[in-house]
Formats: C-alpha cells, structure tokens, sequence
C-alpha cells in the first residue's frame, strides 16, 4: 500500500466536516488477481426518498516537480480504478481531490484543462488549511 498524500488527513477532514461519513481509509479495490487502494470512500445521506450518496476519493497534492507528470499519474490512477468501481460497486462515484492552489494554478494549463474535460474528470477541489470543500467540479 502505497503512503498517504501530503494532503489526505485535510480533505479527509474537509469531507468530515461538509457532511461526509468516511467508510473506508484506503478503498481496496481488488479485480482478478490483482489489488489496487483508492483513498478513501465516504458516504452521505440523503431524505427519505432519495438513496445515499457514495464516492472513492483520489487524493493528490500535485507538489513534484512537474505539474504535467503529477496530473498523467492522477488520470492514470483513475483511468484504472473507474472500470474496475463501476463493475465492482457502481454506486460509487470516482472523485480526484486537489487543494485549491493546485486547482488555482496546476489544473488550469490548457493541457490539463483539456484532458478534464475530455474524460470527465469529477474533482473535489479543497482548501487545505481551514479543510473546506471549495468546489465540487463534476
């Protein structure tokens, strides 16, 4: 199992914090032979008339020294899980969580932007030193 992110106990704290029960810390994600960890998973409830909210979090402070290859690692990991979850446990919505100075700065190059938007990227963007979920981009 790989270490925590530099940031993973605040966005644990800041989906705490916007009403989130955190089920899993990592997610096991385990296809055929071979076992992968997302970061966590969380759940949320809803009314009465509606089902809970589930989500796997990806967790990833982008502080190497290029912005380009901490994104490819990111869509990489979460090109291989999001098969994987929607046949294993379709409830489940896969998120990337960022700090919002990665999102701020990071994520808007074009080529990153780009790559978002053409795979749908779902991100959880969050303000790491008061631990707060700024934006949810889906």
């Amino acid at each position: 199992m790989a270490a925590k992110d530099l940031i993973h106990n605040a966005v644990k704290n800041a989906l705490i914090k916007d009403g989130w029960t955190i089920t899993h810390d990592p997610f096991t994600i385990t296809y055929g032979d071979d076992t992968v960890f997302a970061d966590l998973a969380a759940e949320r409830p809803f009314t009465a008339e509606r089902d809970d909210e589930k989500i796997i979090v990806e967790v990833k402070s982008f502080v190497g020294r290029s912005a380009i290859q901490d994104f490819k690692t990111a869509l990489g990991q979460y090109m291989l899980y999001l098969p994987a979850l929607n046949e294993l446990v379709p409830e489940y919505r896969l998120y990337i969580a960022i700090s919002e100075t990665a999102y701020d700065s990071d994520l808007q190059r074009d080529i990153i932007q780009l790559a978002v938007q053409t795979h749908h990227i779902p991100l959880i963007v969050v303000d790491i030193t008061e631990e707060e979920i700024k934006q949810w981009i889906n």
